[in-house]
């Protein structure tokens, strides 16, 4: 089997859902995380005739960006 082909890190291109990184693959298991397609797991059996290994960079990690959520005004003290 080519476990060695797709260790962690590796990147690969799927037929079906283009560029991503191996990210664990064991064998029974292979998990992907596809650049337009999110994280997927396979039977490692089943996939790796659908896999070519690539020879591109590793793209950046972005970091999620957290929306901030609006100060809250003060109300005003109610007049007695």
């Amino acid at each position: 089997m080519a476990s060695n082909t797709y260790s962690q890190g590796a990147q690969v291109e799927h037929q079906k859902f283009g560029l991503g990184t191996v990210l664990s693959h064991t064998e029974e298991r292979i998990v992907i995380k596809f650049d337009d397609h999110g994280e997927k797991k396979f039977v490692s059996q089943m996939v790796l005739t659908s896999l070519k290994k690539s020879d591109r960079q590793p793209p950046v990690e972005k970091r999620a960006s957290r929306a901030r959520k609006p100060k809250a005004v003060a109300a005003p003290a109610p007049v007695q």
